[in-house]
């Protein structure tokens, strides 16, 4: 084992006993405050695969979710809409407002089925088993020229323990308004739903030995881990049912394609098995035209249960405080911004919290591979995969429909966002991140937890090795954190001189508002969080620098010290370690170093100084080691990656066995400067300017270009990162010409002010113009004419866009 490495065992040793201390003092806080903060957040709509799902934060508990389809032609039935899919032909669809706690209000324009659909989701806590919520499902015809017929279904099943009951009168004709069921399970004790009409629904006519006005229902025993599996349970019994009312009718096909919502609807019947008992229930309406009905979950410990009329009061309410709220923390109005802009940024901000999920599971890991061994082969083939134990991750996700799961690297990125809303909404997804890091310091980049996680990746993606890394995107948040509660902290002198500023009045914690700062208003909370995560994030870099170490040496390469890094996981023509996937580099090869890993780590060490030295002097030490080696890994930043004849940075790979410069100019080259790297004097800031100055290289009228439009592999292979046009890189280089460059003295201040104005400008603009266009944000924008391309919506990273209007960096 290198000295590296054997340093890197001894400090995991060090760190873990870090961690215990942590954990020991984390137990001491008020208990109040952990079981209120958890209640806030028990219940949401964390099923984001879904149009519409909504759990609480339980491993194995009571799941719900929504389905509907065309009714009026047998096509319908063909294109059942249930989980989020970019070939449904929806015409936009997401949340415009959601609080990430209480609130949820979403639309979806489905224009081949003739329906919009607006789901209304609120939250009552209580401080008991996570109170009451209810969600207010209407539909809209779109064109009133055509009256759509819809089939909707809710279901509701049980994972694990406890038992689920229907109480009202079960009939072969149907339920009647409103059905009521009860249930219980060890977490959340007894609850009621109740499924209510509105009260001006209409309906088509008389079914067959059913009543169409009536909820037709089935019940049955699902297997265990399966309830995610329900739209095929579904739809197994609704074609049952339909084979059987066919065969009742003469010329039934005939009428059947005529009128299909005769047909096609669950058998009102419980489907049990000797021994068996009931864990899910599907209920389903057939509406003509305009409809509504709510859903209703009501804990027995509720003191006000929640009704139709307060969901209703409840809903005014809730909206009238977010539009106020959001104004206060991004005051866009006030910076001009029109009401559809407003608008759009809203849509910006609750699609990505709507984006937020609870995903519990075991994961494919490879681990045979020794994490300090050389690579043998680049093919990032796996030898041995294996099914981790189950582990659980509360995240916002990339895209609902296409990247429904938890990513490394995007998440830092997101917890920006999330973090300016709900301080401690972003912390509580941080922890759960820090606590995936494993006892070696390692984290899988892409978390694909559970069945249904790996239902919607092709089986060639789904083993995470356990030497492979990704971009550390958390400590930008953590950084974000930190800077945050600085400015609170400044703020609160400022104004109030009166009593200690991490007192606080215990009653408050069923105030969702409390519940959102109280890691900035309570100065013990916010070091014991830092505590807590220090650890694992200590151990995390410990891995990075012995696991992803690059060579000097061994090749010949002469350099101040020996930081020097690469990432591992690269095939020819990708790395996707690396997050740029096909973004151009060498060779693979062991002795290769790269730019943006080597930048990563100057910022994460000098965040983790930072960190270590607001944790006071036990860290000193730790703080005096990260000093040390952030100095050594920026010296080494211009000896081993900056090209004076290129005049720009550079990745090294093996020609002939002998290191060679890879120059690419593109979002690679920018990293020493949007990480904040580059001293606002440096010659080498002025070359980073130059090329994202200039038209035949990164500029554009829609953003920086991911790729020179001079380099030779230019909108080459899949193009991916090979020219179009990502946020979060043009995020990147925003906030650093804002927060480094434009309002410090320099050479180069006034250019950085120059360049900002414009490209603040052109992103703001060729997004909402596309939104307005498609109803859409996308994963990346054309750099040839601006309109987004790939995923959509990718209510991920995109939605930093936010963040750029508000200038809140």
């Amino acid at each position: 084992m290198s000295d590296k490495g054997t340093t890197w065992f001894k400090s995991i040793t060090t760190a873990s006993a870090f961690l215990l201390l942590a954990s020991t003092a984390v137990a001491e806080i008020s208990p109040s405050i952990t079981a209120a903060s958890n209640m806030s957040l028990l219940w949401g709509t964390y099923r984001p695969n879904l149009y519409f799902g909504a759990r609480p934060r339980i491993p194995n508990s009571v799941m719900t979710g929504l389905m509907w389809f065309d009714a009026s032609h047998l096509q319908g039935f063909q294109h059942v809409r249930h989980a989020c899919d970019q070939g449904d032909g929806i015409e936009g669809y997401g949340y415009h407002k959601h609080d990430g706690r209480e609130f949820a209000s979403q639309e979806i324009n489905d224009k081949p089925s003739n329906i919009k659909l607006k789901t209304e989701f609120i939250k009552i806590s209580n401080g008991k088993d996570g109170g009451d919520w209810g969600v207010r499902i209407r539909g809209t015809p779109i064109d009133d020229f055509t009256v759509p017929i819809t089939s909707i279904m809710f279901y509701v099943g049980i994972e694990g323990e406890g038992g689920i009951d229907i109480m009202s009168n079960p009939s072969k004709k149907g339920l009647k308004s409103p059905v009521k069921l009860e249930g219980d399970t060890p977490d959340l004790g007894d609850f009621e739903i109740q499924i209510v009409d509105g009260p001006l629904n209409t309906y088509p006519q008389e079914g067959l030995n059913q009543d169409l006005k009536r909820t037709q229902w089935w019940g049955k025993q699902v297997p265990e881990g399966q309830v995610w599996r329900s739209k095929d349970f579904i739809m197994e019994n609704v074609v049952l049912s339909a084979r059987d009312r066919l065969s009742m009718v003469e010329g039934g096909q005939q009428e059947a394609l005529a009128q299909p919502y005769k047909f096609f609807t669950l058998s009102n019947s419980l489907t049990e098995e000797e021994g068996e008992i009931a864990n899910f229930y599907a209920f389903q309406k057939v509406f003509k035209g305009e409809f509504q009905f709510d859903v209703l979950f009501r804990s027995q410990k509720s003191d006000h249960p929640i009704t139709s009329e307060s969901l209703s009061t409840e809903i005014v309410e809730k909206e009238k405080k977010f539009n106020t709220r959001f104004e206060q923390i991004f005051r866009l109005k006030k910076k001009g911004f029109s009401n559809g802009e407003v608008g759009f940024a809203q849509y910006l901000l609750s699609n990505l919290l709507g984006g937020i999920g609870y995903f519990h599971g075991s994961s494919v890991i490879d681990r045979s591979h020794p994490p300090m061994q050389d690579e043998e082969s680049f093919m990032n083939e796996p030898v041995k995969p294996e099914l981790s134990p189950p582990q659980t991750l509360f995240t916002a996700t990339p895209s609902r429909p296409f990247f429904p799961r938890g990513f490394y690297w995007d998440e830092g990125f997101h917890q920006l966002l999330v973090g300016e809303w709900d301080n401690d909404l972003s912390l509580d997804i941080i922890k759960h991140w820090t606590s995936m890091i494993d006892e070696n310091g390692w984290v899988a980049r892409e978390q694909i937890l559970g069945e249904e996680a790996r239902s919607k990746v092709p089986p060639e993606f789904q083993t995470q090795f356990h030497h492979y890394a990704n971009p550390p995107t958390l400590y930008l948040s953590i950084k974000r954190y930190i800077d945050r509660l600085e400015q609170h902290r400044e703020d609160k002198s400022m104004l109030s001189d009166v009593g200690d500023s991490h007192q606080m009045r215990m009653g408050t914690l069923d105030d969702t508002d409390i519940l959102r700062n109280l890691h900035l208003d309570n100065s013990e909370l916010a070091d014991e969080w830092l505590r807590t995560i220090y650890p694992k994030l200590r151990q995390n870099w410990l891995w990075f620098r012995a696991t992803q170490h690059g060579y000097l040496e061994r090749f010949g390469r002469k350099a101040s010290s020996e930081e020097a890094y690469r990432w591992r996981g690269r095939t020819p023509n990708h790395t996707l370690t690396s997050g740029l996937d096909d973004y151009p580099r060498g060779q693979p090869s062991v002795g290769e170093l790269h730019l943006d890993l080597h930048s990563w780590m100057a910022f994460a060490t000098g965040l983790l100084k930072d960190i270590a030295a607001k944790l006071g002097p036990d860290y000193e030490n730790d703080q005096n080691e990260y000093a040390k080696i952030q100095q050594d890994i920026l010296v080494n930043l211009d000896e081993l990656h900056w090209n004076e004849e290129k005049q720009m940075y550079c990745d090294q790979a093996l020609e002939e066995n002998k290191p060679v410069f890879v120059c690419h100019k593109g979002y690679l080259s920018l990293f020493p400067m949007t990480l904040g790297l580059l001293p606002a004097d440096s010659y080498k800031l002025g070359a980073v300017l130059d090329m994202i100055e200039k038209e035949d290289e990164l500029w554009s009228p829609y953003g920086l270009r991911s790729l020179s439009a001079s380099d030779p592999y230019f909108g080459t292979g899949e193009d991916y990162w090979r020219g179009p046009i990502w946020i979060n890189i043009n995020y990147l280089t925003l906030q650093s010409l804002y927060k480094n460059y434009m309002h410090v003295p320099g050479p180069y201040q006034v250019r950085a002010q120059k360049i900002y104005t414009k490209l603040r400008d052109n992103i703001i603009r060729n997004v909402y113009k596309d939104y307005k266009e498609t109803g859409y944000v996308w994963e990346q924008y054309s750099e040839n004419n601006g309109k987004g391309v790939r995923s959509h919506p990718f209510t991920g990273w995109t939605s930093l866009v936010l963040l750029i209007m508000a200038e809140k960096y």
